[in-house]
């Protein structure tokens, strides 16, 4: 079992920054790919940006030049930068990661944090 802890959500203006992170802690597993998706009021959850163990990231053009993913992979932590922030990038975050615990692929979500941008 791998569990995932998020932090760094919260109330920020139009404009501002927030930094997302997430670590991944349990017994014998490997991190593969992490990132990070969000969820808007009655919408679908979407793919925000992701990066694999070799440091290959993909995101979306939403957020393009002003999100950045990284990780720490001594620490299995993931980590997302967020600047000039938009109200349309409220939502609750949530960190992904696909890791093989005991040589068995699993993929994990964390709980979920909320980030809210006022105008």
């Amino acid at each position: 079992q791998v569990q995932l802890v998020e932090s760094g959500g919260g109330l920020v203006q139009a404009g501002g920054s927030l930094r997302l992170s997430c670590a991944a802690s349990g017994d014998g597993f490997r991190v593969n790919a992490m990132g990070w998706y969000r969820q808007a009021p009655g919408k679908q959850r979407e793919l925000v940006t992701t990066i694999t163990s070799g440091g290959s990231t993909n995101c979306a053009d939403s957020v393009k030049g002003r999100f950045t993913i990284s990780r720490d992979n001594a620490k299995n932590t993931v980590y997302l930068q967020m600047n000039s922030l938009k109200p349309e990038d409220t939502a609750v975050y949530y960190c992904y990661v696909e890791v093989v615990v005991w040589s068995l692929p699993r993929n994990y979500w964390g709980h979920g944090t909320q980030v809210t941008v006022s105008s």
